[in-house]
């Protein structure tokens, strides 16, 4: 990768985004074919940590820093300063189905300038899908442009839910009561990073969890509003370094899981109801 800075605007730092990603993504999926790079350790109560997730976040760290070395970086496994303009990075998300051998798993990258994301990246090595999405310009998944899914009936949906040791399981029992009696099929696949991707793309209805930190979901809510769904104001009602709820939805269904998460969805735009009169 060239290590010479790039100009200082967003579409460089776009371009760095996708070509770091997908390097990072190598050696992430090299690491995931080879068994001993799987054994892990455990940072705290269901939270899995590999040789490949520091190796991840060191060599995305080390891209950014060498081409755009005045920009903060914010990571999971590392930390880091948060300043107007910051990278914040989940080098493997999922890291517990990647330790298990499971394919579901991703690299998760935003860039947020003056408390706004611009840009936001989800990649899964294992699958080789790549989304992808700058504000303003719609989201992708491999080059083509996605949408999130047209549902409106409850009885047709699928959510997913994320968990958090921060929050007491009876109120995530509650939440999951109030979806399942409005009908949705609610379930879990172990990645909160992908799992906002896949709203984004139809592949489900809705993502909650009660308290998901920034590197999880800044990439991944940036892709919804991208691709015409409705989303949480999470830096208003959270923070970028102490995290806070997350909800992302399709719009047919985005009101009523609102409310059966108590979590608020953010204002739309006018941009993001232009975006939505032409879909």
């Amino acid at each position: 990768m060239d290590s010479m800075p790039y100009p200082d605007t967003l579409a460089a730092r776009a371009e760095l985004c996708r070509s770091v990603i997908l390097s990072a993504g190598e050696l992430v999926l090299k690491g995931f074919q080879g068994e001993a790079t799987r054994s892990f350790s455990m940072k705290g109560p269901q939270d899995f940590l590999t040789v490949t997730d520091a190796a991840s976040e060191a060599h995305i760290r080390g891209a950014i820093s060498a081409c755009f070395p005045d920009d903060s970086f914010f990571g999971e496994e590392g930390g880091g300063e948060i300043g107007d303009r910051v990278w914040v990075v989940d080098p493997v998300d999922g890291t517990a189905n990647f330790a298990r051998g499971i394919p579901h798993f991703c690299i998760s990258i935003a860039y947020v300038e003056k408390g706004r994301t611009e840009i936001g990246a989800i990649y899964n090595p294992a699958l080789d899908e790549l989304y992808f999405a700058r504000r303003g310009e719609g989201a992708m998944r491999n080059g083509q442009p996605i949408q999130t899914a047209e549902t409106t009936r409850f009885d047709a949906s699928s959510i997913e839910m994320g968990w958090s040791t921060r929050v007491a399981n009876s109120t995530y029992l509650d939440i999951v009561r109030n979806l399942l009696d409005m009908g949705s099929n609610v379930r879990r696949a172990g990645s909160g990073a992908l799992a906002l991707a896949y709203v984004a793309d139809g592949r489900s209805d809705a993502y909650l969890e009660l308290h998901m930190n920034s590197w999880d979901c800044l990439a991944g809510l940036l892709l919804v509003s991208e691709a015409g769904g409705d989303v949480c104001p999470f830096l208003e009602i959270g923070s970028l370094r102490d995290g806070g709820p997350v909800l992302a939805a399709a719009r047919g269904v985005a009101r009523g899981v609102s409310q059966a998460a108590d979590i608020p969805l953010a204002e739309r735009t006018p941009s993001d109801r232009q975006r939505a009169a032409s879909a």
